[in-house]
């Protein structure tokens, strides 16, 4: 080989091995940032301090442990929460409260400074609350029972549901100072009774196996009774007998009136004839009567009109209260109630209560003496108390 084919072969040979570092060099550029050692994206990272809760409650997120190739910087976090709503925050921690309940896709996409970004995301489970189901009337009258049943109840997830019933708002029947927060039954149905009208409330708490709850007021309207009203008129009588020495009283006590108005009342006091009936007048005796929570009292003394009649004294007294109609339609919560309001009516309760008879011996004539002894130094007498009494009689109707 001559001089000139040697320096021809040697230029062939050097742009061969330039070709193949050029080659080498193409090559090797995309394979260093397919092992990321040239790469500025970021990883993202995303945790919640737990993933099952309620419709209503709160999770908090954290995407701090999110990282990114230097010199670059993270500078912001874009949130979706899965319910339609968005975030972006520029710290890596944030807080949402789910209101659907399902499952949802919680996703975090992390920016750094040279606008790269990466996503990651976490599952939530939101539980829904129960589902109240009331079957109850829609109005009872005093003193019947309603049943309110709630066995209809449900957990949309399937689970068991426990039931609290409060059912009176207005009454503390605990005794903590908060009415509306009494476990009265946790039974699946319950039976109220209401004696007065008006609208009872009360409240049904449910809680399903994950703790989620439902709270339901209710309102039972109780209604008023019809009654058809009568007044009976009676007679009644009492009579006391008795001895009552010189200067002495007898008393006697009683209450004619109960349950019933009291119109008209008349009392004698009848004296016996001296054991030895020459003198004349006879003995003198005063009857004496007091009503208290009436206010009334009035008295009377024995009076023989001749010789051949008793001693005797009278209190009598008509028109005590007005006469009621009778015969009508009335409302009200119950016949007892009903009973107590027409006994109290205003103006119509005049003799209620006790009344205190009193027999005193004011002047008992000496007879005459035997043996040198008074034989009968007092008397014995009768009372005869007459009374004119109007009972209530209520029936209902309309039942």
């Amino acid at each position: 080989m001559d001089s000139g084919e040697s320096v021809a072969n040697s230029a062939t040979s050097g742009r061969a091995t330039h070709a193949l570092l050029l080659t080498f060099i193409l090559l090797a550029t995309p394979l260093a940032g397919c092992t990321g050692l040239a790469s500025t994206t970021p990883i993202a990272d995303i945790t919640a301090d737990r993933t099952t809760v309620n419709v209503g409650e709160t999770v908090n997120f954290d995407a701090r442990g999110s990282s990114t190739p230097e010199p670059t910087i993270i500078d912001k976090y874009v949130w979706d929460f899965g319910e339609g709503e968005k975030r972006t925050t520029s710290t890596g921690i944030t807080f949402h409260t789910f209101a659907e309940s399902g499952n949802h896709d919680v996703e975090v996409e992390v920016f750094n400074d040279e606008g790269e970004s990466d996503r990651a995301s976490i599952g939530i489970f939101v539980n829904s609350p129960p589902i109240v189901v009331l079957d109850m009337p829609g109005y009872v009258r005093t003193n019947e029972t309603a049943t309110i049943d709630a066995s209809a109840s449900y957990d949309p997830e399937g689970g068991g549901v426990e039931y609290i019933w409060d059912l009176d708002l207005a009454f503390d029947r605990n005794g903590d100072g908060d009415p509306a927060n009494d476990a009265d039954s946790t039974a699946s149905s319950v039976e109220i009774s209401s004696a007065d009208s008006g609208n009872q409330t009360g409240r049904l708490t449910l809680i399903d196996d994950n703790g989620a709850t439902t709270t339901q007021t209710w309102s039972l309207m109780v209604v008023k009774r019809m009654f058809n009203v009568v007044w009976e008129e009676q007679h009644i009588s009492v009579e006391w007998n008795g001895h009552t020495e010189q200067g002495e009283s007898t008393v006697n006590q009683h209450i004619p009136g109960e349950g019933a108005r009291i119109m008209q009342v008349n009392a004698t006091l009848t004296l016996a004839r001296d054991l030895l009936p020459i003198h004349w007048p006879e003995d003198n005796f005063t009857l004496r009567l007091n009503v208290p929570m009436t206010g009334w009292t009035t008295s009377a003394q024995t009076a023989q009109d001749n010789v051949t009649l008793n001693a005797t004294a009278r209190i009598d007294r008509g028109e005590m209260n007005p006469w009621p109609e009778s015969g009508y339609t009335v409302s009200a919560d119950s016949s007892e109630s009903l009973i107590a309001s027409l006994l109290n009516e205003a103006g119509a309760r005049f003799g209620q209560g006790e009344w205190v008879w009193t027999v005193t011996a004011d002047e008992c004539d000496p007879d005459i003496p035997i043996d040198g002894l008074d034989p009968d130094t007092g008397n014995d007498w009768t009372l005869t108390i007459d009374y004119v009494i109007l009972i209530p009689r209520v029936s209902e109707v309309g039942v």
